[in-house]
C-alpha cells in the first residue's frame, strides 16, 4: 500500500508553494504585452479557421496566454482567495470581450466567409469536450505546482482549444449566425470552467493553505457553486454526446442497409444521401441501371424501419419515369446504325476511285520492253493521262506518251506506235511526244 502511495504521490516534485502562487498571479494579468500577445494569436487562429488551416491553429493555440486568468480562478477558490479570484475573471473577461471583438471585426473584414471542417468542429460540444477540458486543466495545473516545468502546458493549450471556439464566436457574430456562436461561446466556457474545476481540485488535494480563515458557511457556497457549474455545463453537454451517438449509429446502420440490400447484390449506386435530421430523416439513393417497383420500395422502407436505429427512416430512391438505360442503348444501337450507312457510302466511293485510278495507271516498264521490240531506238517511256485545256477554256484528256529516242521516228513509225498504244492501252486518244 505504501508503495502504491509513493508511485501516486503529487508533492513529490512539488515547486515551492508562494512561487508557485506568484506565478499564478503574474499570468493572470491582461495589459500591454500580454494583451498584444492575444490579439495577434486571436488574428492567427481566425485566419487558421479561414484557410481550413489546422497547423496555423495549432500555432495559435500555442502563444495564447488565455490559461492564465483561468488556472488563476481555480487556484483562487482552491484557496479562498477570493480577492483573486475577482481579478482572475476580471482579466478572463477582457480577455474574451478582446478576443471576440478582433476575431468579429477580422472576420467581418475578411472576403472569404465560406464555413470550413475546421470551423464546424467548434459549433457542437458534448461531453467529450468537457473530458478533454478536465483531464487537461489537471495537467496543466500539476505542471503549474512543479518545480520542473517540463513540457505539458503547450500540449494543455493545444487538447483544451480556447482560442478556436472564440474565434468561431466571433465569424458567429460577424455573419449573423447565431448557432454558430451559441455553439461555440458554449464549448469556449465549457473549457473555461472545467479547466478551473480541474485546478480547484488539484490545489484542494495537495493542501494549499487558505489565505484567510473562512466560515463553513462561505465553503459550502463555494462548492454549491462549483456544483451548480458542473450541472449547467454537463446536461447540455451530455445531451449532445448522445445525440452525436446517435447519428453515428444512424449513419452506421444506415451504410450496412445499402451495403447488404444494393452493392452485395451488384446494384451500383451513382447517388447516396443520409439526413439525421430530428424531423425528417431519410436516405436518399440513386442507381445506374437498376429501377425499383412501388412494392419493391415499400418492401425496402419496411426492412429499414426494423431496425432500432433507423425506425422513422424515409427510403427515397431517385428515378424518373423513363427508363434511361433503354433509351441511352436505343441512342447507341442508332447511333451505330448511322455510323455503318456513312462507312458503306466511303466504301463505294473508295471503290471506284481506285477503278478510276487503275484505268489511269499504266506500267511504263512492261511497255518498254515490248515497245522496244517493234522500235529498238526508243530508250525510255512516260504514260499518263492528262488534261489539255485550250484557250476558250474548254478540257479534253488525252493519253500522254513521251519517249526518248536518239532521232525521231518517221511519220509512219509514229503512225504505227500510236495504233499500237490505243490498241494495247485500250485507248482512242494516245499522243505521242518525244523528248527534248
Amino acid at each position: 500500500m505504501g508503495k502504491i502511495t509513493d508511485l501516486l504521490n503529487l508533492r513529490d516534485g512539488e515547486d515551492d508553494r508562494a512561487r508557485t502562487l506568484e506565478a499564478v498571479k503574474k499570468n493572470i494579468t491582461f495589459k500591454g504585452a500580454n494583451l498584444w500577445i492575444l490579439a495577434c494569436a486571436i488574428i492567427v487562429a481566425s485566419v487558421g479557421l479561414n484557410v481550413n488551416s489546422t497547423a496555423v491553429i495549432i500555432g495559435a493555440m500555442l502563444i495564447s496566454p488565455l490559461m492564465g486568468p483561468i488556472v488563476g480562478a481555480g487556484f483562487a477558490l482552491g484557496i479562498y482567495d477570493f480577492s483573486l479570484l475577482k481579478k482572475s475573471l476580471n482579466n478572463l473577461l477582457t480577455a474574451t470581450v478582446v478576443s471576440l471583438a478582433v476575431s468579429t471585426l477580422y472576420f467581418y473584414l475578411s472576403p472569404f466567409k465560406d464555413v470550413q471542417s475546421e470551423l464546424l468542429a467548434r459549433t457542437s460540444p458534448n461531453i467529450y469536450d468537457i473530458l478533454i477540458a478536465f483531464f487537461g486543466g489537471v495537467v496543466g495545473v500539476i505542471a503549474v505546482t512543479r518545480s520542473e516545468k517540463g513540457n505539458p502546458i503547450p500540449g494543455v493549450a493545444i487538447a483544451t482549444a480556447l482560442m478556436p471556439p472564440l474565434c468561431t464566436a466571433g465569424y458567429g457574430l460577424a455573419t449573423g449566425q447565431w448557432k454558430f456562436f451559441l455553439g461555440a461561446f458554449y464549448l469556449y466556457s465549457i473549457n473555461c470552467v472545467f479547466i478551473g474545476i480541474a485546478t480547484f481540485l488539484i490545489i484542494k488535494y495537495l493542501n494549499y493553505p487558505a489565505v484567510k480563515q473562512i466560515d463553513e458557511t462561505h465553503q459550502k457556497r463555494v462548492k454549491y457553486i462549483i456544483a451548480f457549474l458542473i450541472t449547467v455545463m454537463l446536461l447540455p453537454s451530455s445531451y449532445l454526446a448522445y445525440s452525436l451517438y446517435r447519428e453515428q449509429q444512424f449513419k452506421k446502420n444506415a451504410y450496412l442497409f445499402i451495403e447488404n440490400e444494393f452493392s452485395d447484390k451488384g446494384y451500383t449506386i451513382v447517388y447516396k444521401k443520409t439526413d439525421f435530421s430530428p424531423k425528417s430523416r431519410k436516405l436518399e439513393l440513386a442507381f445506374l441501371s437498376r429501377r425499383f417497383s412501388q412494392a419493391e420500395i415499400t418492401a425496402l422502407t419496411k426492412r429499414l424501419n426494423q431496425n432500432k436505429y433507423l425506425s422513422g427512416t424515409r427510403l427515397i430512391i431517385r428515378q424518373d419515369s423513363t427508363d434511361r438505360l433503354n433509351a441511352l442503348k436505343g441512342d447507341i444501337l442508332n447511333q451505330i446504325k448511322s455510323s455503318e450507312n456513312e462507312m458503306n457510302v466511303k466504301d463505294v466511293k473508295i471503290v471506284q476511285l481506285e477503278k478510276e485510278l487503275a484505268k489511269n495507271k499504266f506500267d511504263s516498264r512492261k511497255l518498254l520492253k515490248e515497245i522496244r521490240i517493234l522500235f529498238p531506238n526508243i530508250n525510255s517511256l512516260s504514260i499518263a493521262k492528262s488534261s489539255l485545256v485550250n484557250y476558250q477554256d474548254s478540257t479534253a484528256t488525252i493519253t500522254a506518251v513521251i519517249y526518248d529516242s536518239p532521232k525521231n521516228l518517221t511519220s509512219d513509225e509514229n503512225e504505227k506506235l500510236r495504233k499500237w498504244l490505243n490498241a494495247r492501252l485500250s485507248v482512242q486518244d494516245a499522243a505521242l511526244f518525244r523528248r527534248q
